[in-house]
């Protein structure tokens, strides 16, 4: 049992996490839709007292592909489908950053860009929460490394990339090893509910 007065986060990608990752840089929000398991295991985290970050890389800024506005019209989307479901983020984190970009001052190497830690640094600094008790939730070998990085536990998704991700994994062609893989973001919520709670 867990003491309540431990402050405990869970950070989540967001594109093979919460949502489908069908439509590569996503500028639309009419297009941006949530996993129908995303608001019930959300829910479960924040009824468990979690706090709930978003971090997630979204290179198409760095890259020309959409504008920081155009994402934050699709971050609104994301928020109002998950606030009709009775879930509130406490933060949503993302990183505009790629070395190979052409739109400056996005185009360097940055810390935020997973799996650098940099969103982590962010939302630690805004609530104090404590890392030895929190997780990262994904589907990419970039989110294992962020978690592991952070001093997070690390839950592979295999949803989106994630069982291709699982492949090289398995097959040793990353040095990051996940601590858990659960099928979707729903089993990840109840593994934690069940045995960190």
């Amino acid at each position: 049992m867990i003491a309540k007065d431990i402050k405990r986060a869970v950070f989540l990608d967001r594109d093979g996490t919460i949502s489908p990752d069908q439509f590569g840089y996503l500028k639309d929000p009419e297009l941006y839709h949530l996993y129908p398991d995303s608001v019930p295991a959300l829910r479960m985290l924040q009824e468990l007292g979690y706090l709930i970050f978003i971090v997630t890389n979204q290179s198409g800024i760095a890259r020309g592909y959409l504008s920081d506005a155009e994402l934050q019209h699709v971050h609104q989307k994301m928020r109002a489908l998950l606030n009709a479901g009775g879930v509130t983020l406490d933060g949503v984190y993302y990183s505009p950053y790629h070395k190979d970009g052409i739109v400056e001052p996005y185009n360097v190497h940055h810390e935020d860009r997973k799996p650098g830690i940099g969103m982590f640094k962010q939302a630690l600094r805004d609530f104090h929460f404590d890392p030895a008790f929190s997780f990262m939730i994904g589907d990419r070998i970039s989110d294992v490394g962020f978690a592991q990085n952070a001093g997070l536990k690390s839950i592979l998704l295999l949803t989106g990339n994630g069982e291709k991700e699982f492949g090289d994994i398995i097959s040793g062609c990353t040095e990051y090893k996940p601590d858990f893989v659960c099928e979707n973001i729903l089993t990840a919520a109840q593994l934690i509910k069940r045995f960190f709670s």
